[in-house]
């Protein structure tokens, strides 16, 4: 009987996956985050001293979120020179998690924020501090402005997971500018202070939010999880239900990079000579149907696929279609 191994099919079909980047590309997120890192590293001086002048927590607490990000978004540009890096004899898929990875830091960054600031937050309200409610809006405004700008651009970039992550450190910004614009405006009119540390926790739960969700997604890829938006179950039934396959085992789905998705599979056929047409088959279903471009996919045969297995099996066909076989198992 043919080695199963001798078989092995990588797939390529018509593009990179996500290991070589034309020359231009990502060059819009790039452009994007210079230009956000500029405008963010700019106010957030500009901010702070406000705050501290008119010792409002809403304000410094806005202040620190745009300290914060302009390193998140220093920290996103130096992932996406890293993630340029070709594939390497060391780094076989290249360098693009390195995007994936600043994203996760970010995400870590913000949920310290958001503690440190309820924190204050929780003090302020039992020991309220007086503040100047009108260089709270006349700061809060310019800032609210700086920020709409910031997430304008970002958000005409946001095919990247760095350039989501980092808008969603401007959109916790401009919720903390419009919640000091607000706090300042009560101070003026009422006088009534609590307003200030309570808004900077309203605004903190909000960002709590998103920040778990990107924290979520981020993790998921370091951990090789299957991605969010595709079926392992559906995958394989799709894969097994191809013309000329038997069985699927040993199959995974995991993210390579911050957008690319890529899988492997052994396929359990009859007879080698239906290898190339049912390749050929899998591939276009990957693509069409899941746009997954980067796929290993390997031919066994029952008996082969039988004295390899040594693990669970994946239940991918009805029980009739495998009887007699053991259909793999997963790694």
């Amino acid at each position: 009987m043919a080695d199963a191994h001798a078989h092995d099919a990588h797939d390529h079909p018509g593009h990179d996956h996500g290991h070589r980047l034309a020359p231009d590309a990502g060059a819009g997120p790039r452009r994007a985050l210079q230009i956000a890192l500029a405008i963010t590293a700019g106010f957030a001086l500009i901010e702070a001293v406000g705050g501290w002048l008119s010792g409002s927590l809403a304000l410094l607490s806005d202040a620190g979120h745009m300290i914060a990000d302009a390193g998140a978004l220093a920290l996103a540009l130096f992932a996406a020179a890293i993630g340029r890096r070709p594939p390497s004899t060391r780094a076989t898929y290249g360098y693009g998690r390195a995007e994936v990875l600043a994203a996760f830091v970010n995400a870590m960054a913000m949920l310290a924020i958001v503690a440190l600031i309820t924190i204050e937050a929780v003090k302020r309200i039992l020991a309220p501090v007086p503040v100047v409610g009108g260089m709270v809006v006349a700061v809060a405004l310019a800032g609210l402005a700086a920020n709409l700008v910031a997430a304008w651009v970002l958000s005409r970039a946001t095919e990247s997971i760095n350039t989501r992550a980092a808008l969603l450190h401007v959109m916790s910004d401009l919720l903390g500018s419009l919640a000091a614009v607000i706090a300042g405006g009560v101070i003026m009119a009422t006088g009534w202070m609590p307003i200030d540390p309570i808004l900077s926790i309203v605004v903190s739960v909000l960002i709590l939010r998103s920040t778990w969700r990107l924290l979520k997604q981020s993790t998921g890829v370091l951990l090789d999880g299957v991605p969010t938006h595709l079926d392992y179950e559906a995958i394989g039934k799709t894969l097994a239900a191809l013309p000329g396959v038997q069985n699927v085992h040993d199959l995974h789905i995991w993210t390579m990079s911050a957008d690319g998705v890529a899988l492997s599979a052994h396929l359990e056929i009859a007879s080698a000579a239906e290898w190339p047409a049912t390749l050929g088959r899998a591939r276009r279903v990957l693509m069409d149907e899941y746009k997954i471009g980067h796929a290993t996919l390997q031919p066994t045969w029952p008996m082969a696929a039988a004295g390899s297995s040594t693990g669970r099996v994946i239940p991918l066909m009805p029980a009739a279609a495998g009887a007699g076989h053991d259909p793999g198992h997963a790694h």
